[in-house]
């Protein structure tokens, strides 16, 4: 290995001039023991991933590369036992005579770099990935392509036959393994969602990464019978029912990771298309802090949470984070003081010390029985899934107004927008007047990915759209596309929001039926923020881009 000198990696990055001497000692005293200093420094955002490969690739004269631009052949897959590459975290890219060259996270592992050398038998060329990148290709080579020629044999070109319930049953069996090797590489790629979707002549399998669709691989239709059983016996659901929308729920371990997974089938002309939710149960959002609020925002939405009755209402479409907001919300408030009891459709998270109940139409438990039965419990704090009809309005209405705070979604685009909603279900101004205590609006955007951002200059339309709203701009942050993000620019999402406290003159507003442009003006005379605004003072902090917000809120 050419100009591998065995400093440590902390002096490296001290010389390089990207920590201090006092950073160093805190993290070395701080770090759990068996914790690489690297991951340390990059989770407590000290450095970020791609400073920590520029730095090692310099000082040691290691290159750096993209894994997604190299074709990996089987033989190489072999070479490598699963074992050892999963653990040290190696992947073997070419081999040329008795020389093979690997991609590591971490150069520097000299006890990995032996290991893959007495187990190949070959000399070991080292060359830097990022963690992320080394994760997807491991799992992509590895474990899906593995399972994915294996079940291709097995089944040959047959279609789902009568000895088949063996081979969807069996944990050793290949349509199994891929089914759970799809879902494992969805959880590898972050993605919130699996869909599988058929087709004339494919089974397309795609996933939802940071709100967007992509597909992953398209499968043969041969395949789509047995792996759609195979996905509707881990839910529970009838096998043998294929012209009815089915519901279910898979709890599994994953790289040791607890996952819960929501099923829904859904018939289509080309059979069953199933789409997975999946829930990282180790990532239960259980912090207000960590919502991504601006200072004002956060102090506006405790104050709401705190008060001692009345409805709180986050509103905005599918998809917009409402249901982690809430579950924040209900940590923040879980005390063994309170009595909080859900009703929830279905529950996501399940959170310690409260009272969860989950709706079940069939048998009537609506959320507005649910409701009926929550207040005859004693509960202090009640959170009802969704407001979907006057029924439930009207309930969460007399709760509030008898001493309980009661927190609740709704289905509209904006703050404003709530009141006319409910004003449209039914409820009369004058209790809508008494029980509303605050809306939020809000919505995701994709955040600029940290590893490869660039601060370039502002477009003369994002200086105007700027401009309309109060602010000035004269650069932003985009992302190039690295491994990191796999060549996307963004990496992860966060919330931008739109908060409206009822206060005595909105009361009032609200009482004589004002039209929802009157409350709109009044909401921006008193400086808060729309979700247009909020999106465009997180573009100023480089957090995320202006197409994103665009993508969200509309330029009134």
């Amino acid at each position: 290995m050419k100009g591998t000198t065995r400093k440590r990696l902390g002096d490296l990055l001290v010389e390089a001039g990207v920590i201090t001497n006092e950073q160093l000692d805190e993290a070395l005293a701080t770090k759990n023991r068996d914790e690489k200093l690297g991951d340390f420094l990059i989770q407590e955002n000290i450095l970020t991933e791609q400073q920590l490969i520029e730095v090692l690739e310099f000082q040691l004269g290691i290159p750096h590369i993209h894994l997604n631009q190299y074709v990996i052949e089987p033989e190489l897959i072999k070479l490598v036992p699963v074992e050892l590459a999963k653990r040290a975290s190696v992947m073997p890219i070419r081999r040329d005579k008795n020389k093979l060259f690997i991609a590591m996270a971490d150069p520097m592992d000299y006890f990995a770099i032996e290991e893959v050398r007495m187990a190949t038998g070959c000399q070991i060329e080292v060359s830097i990935a990022a963690k992320d990148d080394l994760y997807r290709t491991i799992t992509k080579y590895y474990d899906l392509q593995e399972s994915m020629d294996a079940a291709l044999s097995d089944l040959g070109d047959a279609t789902i036959r009568p000895e088949t319930q063996q081979e969807i049953t069996d944990d050793d069996s290949p349509i199994v393994r891929l089914v759970n090797q799809i879902i494992a590489n969805g959880i590898a790629q972050r993605a919130s969602d699996i869909h599988f979707d058929p087709q004339e002549t494919e089974f397309r399998v795609r996933y939802r990464v940071d709100g967007i669709l992509r597909t992953e691989r398209s499968l043969p239709k041969h395949m789509q019978n047995i792996i759609t059983a195979r996905i509707k016996i881990m839910g529970n659901l009838n096998i043998t029912e294929s012209r009815i929308p089915q519901d279910g729920r898979v709890k599994m371990t994953v790289n040791f990771k607890p996952v819960d997974i929501r099923l829904a089938t859904l018939p289509t002309i080309y059979g069953e298309k199933i789409v997975m939710r999946l829930l990282d149960l180790s990532y239960a959002p259980n912090d207000i802090s960590q919502l991504g609020f601006t200072d004002m925002n956060e102090a506006l939405f405790r104050n709401m949470i705190k008060r001692p009755n009345g409805i709180v209402l986050i509103t905005g479409p599918t998809g917009s984070g409402k249901s982690s907001t809430l579950y924040a919300a209900l940590s923040n408030l879980n005390d063994e003081e309170v009595n909080i009891i859900t009703v929830e459709d279905p529950v996501e998270y399940q959170l310690m010390g409260i009272n969860q109940i989950q709706v079940k139409e069939e048998v009537g438990l609506t959320f507005a029985a649910g409701l009926r039965s929550i207040l005859r419990q004693d509960p202090d704090i009640v959170m009802i899934g969704e407001v979907r009809d006057f029924e439930t309005a009207q309930i969460a209405v007399r709760a509030s107004l008898t001493g309980h705070l009661v927190l609740s979604t709704l289905h509209t685009n904006s703050a404003v927008e709530s009141i006319s909603r409910l004003q449209d279900m039914g409820i009369e101004p004058f209790l809508l007047s008494s029980s509303l205590v605050g809306i939020m609006a809000q919505r995701l955007v994709r955040r600029v990915c940290r590893d490869c951002t660039q601060t370039i200059e502002a477009t003369e339309r994002e200086k105007a759209i700027f401009a309309d709203n109060g602010l000035v701009i004269e650069t932003v942050s985009r992302g190039r596309g690295c491994p990191s993000c796999n060549q996307t620019g963004y990496r992860g999402r966060i919330a931008i929001h739109e908060l409206l406290p009822i206060d005595r003159q909105l009361k009032d507003y609200i009482l004589t039926s004002q039209n929802i442009h009157v409350i709109a003006k009044y909401m921006k005379e008193q400086g808060y923020n729309t979700l247009l605004q909020d999106g465009l003072i997180k573009v100023a902090e480089g957090v995320t881009t202006t197409e994103e917000v665009l993508r969200v809120a509309t330029v009134e």
